[in-house]
């Protein structure tokens, strides 16, 4: 048995004991990346979350975990960025066709493949996912939930777009049980198209989207009227979970800008045609912010996994710091977050090689590597304390010298901390190899002042930014948008 763990209910608004609905498997469904570009760091923070919670829940509480993450490959934007002409289109993607459905599916596929290459270097594997469903694969599905929403009185056709029925459902269960949503405005009846919106719009929302000239769709007839085209943003995730996981099942995790409205309406039309809620705990990270500001292209603060490692940074050390900041909490990005948190990672990486190499068996407290695994499960058991557990491991570290402990204590300290790194997954365990060639921050500084340098036109300070770089045995190498460092030969 394991540790019992708590989590924060964004449905309840409390942290609650969690406890499987049935037997000791703990089915999780996640709300995965639109294919349209490449994923940015906000989109990997919900990601990491994801799978810190799925590992949490295997090695801390000792559960099996059915994990399903979604490939939303049809929407506003993958139709937009897929057609003919659109400067999303790229030489990788092969040909456009006069075939919009291909085109989409070229054009997706090439995103789904550097989605997956970037969780991978972020530390999250495939291997750990149940399922990886695209949307796609599930139009008879979504097609066969819409029937049943109609049939039940909580949707209706409308120039052949299916649309929600807000104001039906209202009569019936509560709209707004994540959300505190704020009525004044509603007005039944008025519908919206867009598979995103913003927070204040409060109408019907689309189930399934007429088509238009030159889109992708899929045949569709409803009480005899032709309905072809394609499914809205929210319906995919009801459909999916229902075929995969069963209803109810256990998590569902998200970004907390997806409380409302992907996840409010998720609820309200899972049970309008299911009967039934999709899940009993929402698990919601917070925001992530760039040096202190919204992330945003307009303020330059906007970085994708690629970005930031053309600029030298390890993809350990990102997931390190996010990792070291609570999910709950808003997470700030700063390049000397990613300094400190690289610093941390590699203390206690020097850490783990020095119980390999030394110790003098002076080491008598028998206890004390149990104490330190106790305690640091016993934070990641309280809502994923990743905090806590981290300044766990420092006090025990700081206070016991890899030199003093004896073999018993190493050997102890060895298996804690390879079972910790089937959590964490930023060390290596095992002996000190050779060096692999890390690029010092203070270089990624005078590279980042260099390309602000030449934003701004300042072109005498960018030049001898790069002979300070070459002077230090490093060639900074530009490329579209940044730079790539290289150590001199």
């Amino acid at each position: 048995m394991g540790i019992q763990i708590l989590l924060n209910n964004s449905l309840t608004k409390s942290v609650e004991p969690f406890k499987p609905l049935e037997g000791n498997t703990v089915r999780i469904y996640s709300c995965g990346p639109t294919v349209y570009n490449y994923a940015h760091i906000g989109n990997m923070r919900a990601f990491l979350f994801a799978d810190l919670l799925q590992r949490v829940l295997r090695i801390v509480g000792g559960y099996d975990v059915k994990w399903v993450m979604n490939i939303t490959n049809i929407d506003d934007k993958t139709i937009r960025d897929s057609s003919p002409g659109s400067s999303g289109w790229k030489s990788d993607m092969g040909t456009q066709t006069d075939n919009p459905k291909e085109n989409l599916f070229k054009f997706t596929e090439f995103y789904e493949k550097c989605f997956f290459e970037d969780i991978e270097k972020l530390g999250i594997k495939i291997d750990d996912f149940y399922s990886l469903p695209r949307a796609t694969e599930y139009m008879p599905y979504m097609q066969e939930l819409i029937e049943k929403i109609i049939g039940n009185g909580y949707a209706y056709v409308s120039e052949g777009s299916v649309y929600f029925n807000v104001n039906k459902w209202r009569e019936k269960g509560t709209y707004g049980r994540l959300y505190n949503i704020d009525f004044e405005n509603f007005r039944a009846g008025a519908r919206i198209d867009a598979d995103q919106y913003e927070r204040e719009d409060v109408n019907d929302f689309v189930l399934w989207k007429h088509r238009k000239p030159g889109e992708p769709f899929w045949e569709f007839e409803i009480n005899g009227e032709n309905c072809d085209g394609r499914p809205g943003w929210h319906i995919e995730c009801s459909a999916m979970e229902k075929e995969l996981l069963g209803l109810p099942f256990d998590i569902h995790t998200g970004g907390i800008d997806l409380k409302f409205p992907h996840h409010e309406d998720e609820i309200a039309q899972s049970h309008a045609g299911y009967g039934i809620d999709p899940t009993a705990f929402w698990c919601h990270n917070e925001f992530l912010e760039v040096e202190g500001q919204k992330m945003s292209k307009s303020l330059g603060n906007f970085f994708t996994l690629r970005d930031l490692t053309a600029k030298g940074i390890d993809p350990l050390d990102i997931r390190f710091a996010m990792l070291s900041a609570h999910y709950g909490s808003t997470y700030n990005f700063t390049f000397d977050g990613i300094k400190a948190a690289r610093k941390a990672r590699f203390r206690l990486q020097d850490y783990i090689y020095e119980l390999y190499e030394t110790g003098r068996d002076e080491f008598n407290d028998k206890n004390a590597i149990t104490n330190l695994k106790d305690e640091v499960f016993k934070n990641l058991a309280d809502d994923l304390h990743t905090p806590k557990a981290i300044a766990s491991l420092f006090t025990f570290i700081n206070s016991n010298p890899a030199s003093t402990l004896d073999s018993e204590a190493r050997k102890s300290a060895i298996e804690f901390f390879g079972e910790l790194n089937k959590i964490f997954a930023v060390w290596d365990i095992g002996e000190r190899t050779t060096e692999v060639e890390i690029i010092p921050p203070d270089i990624t500084e005078l590279a980042e002042q260099r390309l602000k340098a030449k934003s701004e036109k300042n072109f005498a300070l960018a030049d001898s930014l790069r002979k300070k770089i070459i002077d230090e045995g490093y060639t900074v190498k530009d490329t579209k948008d940044s730079y790539v460092i290289e150590k001199n030969v």
